[in-house]
């Protein structure tokens, strides 16, 4: 059974001169003729939306073709594009909230968690048989989708400083009140009254405020992985798509088979997990969802890889995912990549090496203007050990 999966990418737009967020993505819009892309919360992000594909090398090439339009768009007005959890360079203004009345009333509503909403993310749709199957299947999925983070992890600078996280992004995305682990439920209805309770509340004023790390779609038949930092890297996403099919898969097996595991009510460790990749990535340990116990990033991934082996299998995923895995271990996060060059280079040099790898490039190309005094690097926490080599490598090729 083929089963599809899509993708949504943010994107930060950047000045080209220097490399500070602007809020000009109708700019970009204009350019785009808006086919396939569209605005969000902050006038300084633009959202790509991938079709759907039944293989990892279509929604490669889909992903890599969005991302050379936004950059002839983007370049031809001075701008660039960066996916990544945060930019260290950045502005908080009220100001800057899209002309939206939906948007406007999250501003009001939320103000100094709206205003910080500078961050982007990806995230993966994968076809589910129903509605029940998706919420039912959250549970089983969960406790590892705090590795799918680590991979991701972009997001070390936040205003100039570097933060200590790899993905800082987290730690602003957790404040918004359904952000987060999600809750087990037995079937849409029961999942369907939560929501409306939400909504009832007044904490919350629609389904699409539903912030949780994984959800089941409000409009499609699938089940959507929120809790990822969008990636430089276009193969990062691929990777973490082809696992989070994978785990789909697999959960939706154990129940169609009686197989899955009840879900104990304990939900403190998953949390505790999230944070533990947020700051780490694959620099430092993760906790392991088989045993709820610290170890190595490595080990966690690669123990996670050979669980979904038939599932991987089945979707004719193992070789490409198996070998972007092998790959993402021995390059390293992109935050670890940006913090790298960064205390090389300054900050600009970090932006660089991200706008390069966001346009399909791999080492740092001079974007951002070299006639400014580069930015030093400040440090609230000292970052993780790195762990890792740093070889080249090619993109997917299976």
């Amino acid at each position: 059974m083929t089963v599809r999966i899509g993708a949504e990418e943010e994107f930060h737009v950047l000045d080209v001169e220097s490399g500070r967020l602007v809020p000009r993505a109708d700019v970009l819009l204009d350019r785009l003729d808006r086919a396939g892309f569209t605005r969000e919360l902050q006038q300084s992000v633009v959202e790509s939306n991938s079709q759907v594909h039944d293989t990892l090398d279509g929604l490669h090439a889909d992903l890599a073709g969005a991302r050379r339009r936004l950059d002839a768009a983007a370049s031809s007005a001075g701008l660039a594009v960066v996916a990544a959890g945060t930019v260290p360079l950045a502005r908080v203004t009220s100001r800057d909230v899209t002309e939206d009345p939906r948007y406007r009333r999250m501003a009001d509503d939320y103000r100094r968690i709206a205003d910080e909403q500078l961050i982007c993310s990806a995230q993966i749709h994968v076809d589910v048989p129903d509605r029940d199957t998706a919420v039912r299947a959250m549970c089983p999925v969960s406790p590892w989708l705090p590795p799918l983070l680590a991979l991701s992890a972009s997001s070390p600078f936040w205003l100039g400083s570097d933060t200590g996280y790899a993905s800082w992004r987290t730690m602003l995305w957790q404040r918004w009140p359904t952000a987060g682990p999600v809750g087990c439920y037995e079937s849409a209805a029961d999942y369907d009254a939560a929501v409306r309770e939400l909504i009832g509340s007044g904490v919350i004023s629609d389904p699409g405020m539903l912030y949780y790390d994984v959800r089941p779609s409000a409009h499609q038949r699938t089940l959507e992985l929120r809790i990822c930092d969008a990636s430089p890297r276009a193969e990062t996403v691929v990777l973490v798509a082809g696992l989070f099919r994978a785990l789909v898969r697999d959960a939706v097996g154990r129940l169609e088979h009686g197989a899955a595991p009840r879900c104990d009510g304990h939900h403190e460790w998953l949390r505790a997990a999230t944070w533990r990749a947020a700051r780490s990535g694959l620099e430092g340990e993760l906790v392991d969802p088989a045993t709820r116990r610290a170890a190595p990033a490595p080990v966690v991934l690669r123990g996670m890889l050979d669980r979904l082996r038939p599932a991987l299998e089945a979707s004719g995923d193992w070789d490409t995912v198996r070998a972007l895995l092998e790959e993402a271990l021995a390059t390293g996060s992109a935050a670890h990549r940006m913090r790298r060059a960064a205390q090389n280079g300054g900050l600009l040099t970090g932006i660089d090496l991200m706008a390069a790898e966001t346009r399909g490039g791999r080492a740092a190309s001079r974007v951002f203007g070299p006639r400014l005094r580069r930015p030093t690097v400040t440090r609230s926490a000292r970052p993780a050990r790195s762990h890792v080599r740093t070889p080249t490598a090619p993109g997917p090729t299976g």
